[in-house]
Formats: C-alpha cells, structure tokens, sequence
C-alpha cells in the first residue's frame, strides 16, 4: 500500500481558502463530530424535520464506520484554515473498485474548494487501497452533492447496489 498517498492532501488556492484533507480515524473527536452533522443533515432532509440526538446515536450505531480503515479503506477529515469542516470514506468493494461514503461538507464551508479537495485526497487513497475506479449512490434531494460529483468528472451509472437509500449512482475511472 502506498502510504503517502494517505498523507495530507493540500489543497491550498487564493479562491478556495486553506484545505487541508488527512487520513483521520472515525472515532477521533472531530471525525465523530463531522460524521454526526452529516447524519442529522442526510436523515432530517430525508424525514424533513430536525433529527435528535438520540436519532443520530441510533444511526451511527446501526452505520458503523468499522470498514473505513486500512486495508480496507480509509477515511478523512478536511480543515479549512485549520478547522474541520469536511469528512468522507472509501472502502473497498472489490480488488479494483472502491466506494465513496459519508461524504459532508459542512454548509458553512460549501463553495470554498472543500468538496473538491476531499475528493482528490478520496481519490488519492482509493489508488492507494489499489482501486482504478470509484463509485458511489446518492439521494435525489441530496442535490449539492450530486452537483459536486458531476463537476468532478462522475458519470451516472446503473445501480450497482440496492441500496434502501440510493437513487442515483455514479462512478469515476481513476487515472
């Protein structure tokens, strides 16, 4: 495995401000942090009203981040002038393809290159983990983030998974 790969990933321009992305546990206090605001924004547009504290528990217990570790995967944290304010997964579904998750930028920062810079950094580790491609599934009123894919270079696919929770599925040959 090609750990520089894995290293932070800078990705600093006059326009976007300071992002840095790393390779980050699940568990530390920002990664848990970022992954809790993504599960309230996903399931509070999903059911359309805020979610508890006790909700987003209950669904990071029953979505466990355990696969996003080396050798399997990887996830990460990005810092935009030192703050965490995005974080995302890859893990393996075969030898050769790896899937994004829980990808969040956090809506203070949208707009700033965050997305962008944690895709690249995503990326960078799928090709380390020894993935040529990546893929993901999306909802529909999860409309920034397929945005962001599209500007990215991912094509809508068939469905490759059923998924309770996938509408749109998307994939980007790494080079």
């Amino acid at each position: 495995m090609n750990t520089d790969a894995m290293n932070t990933i800078d990705s600093t321009t006059p326009a976007a401000g300071n992002w840095a992305v790393a390779a980050e546990h699940f568990a530390t206090p920002d990664a848990t942090a970022l992954r809790r605001a993504y599960y309230a924004e996903v399931a509070g547009r999903y059911w359309k009203r805020p979610v508890t504290a006790a909700e987003i528990d209950e669904g990071l217990r029953d979505d466990p981040a355990d696969g996003l570790v080396p050798p399997t995967g990887q996830f990460m944290v990005g810092r935009l002038d030192g703050t965490p304010r995005a974080c995302g997964g890859i893990r393996l579904l075969d030898p050769l393809t790896a899937e994004l998750t829980r990808v969040y930028v956090d809506p203070r920062a949208r707009g700033t290159g965050g997305g962008a810079a944690l895709l690249a950094a995503l990326e960078a580790a799928a090709r380390a983990l020894g993935a040529g491609r990546v893929r993901l599934d999306t909802r529909s009123d999860l409309v920034e983030a397929r945005a962001l894919y599209a500007r990215q270079g991912y094509a809508e696919i068939p469905a490759y998974n059923a998924g309770p929770y996938a509408e749109h599925w998307f994939e980007k040959v790494l080079g």
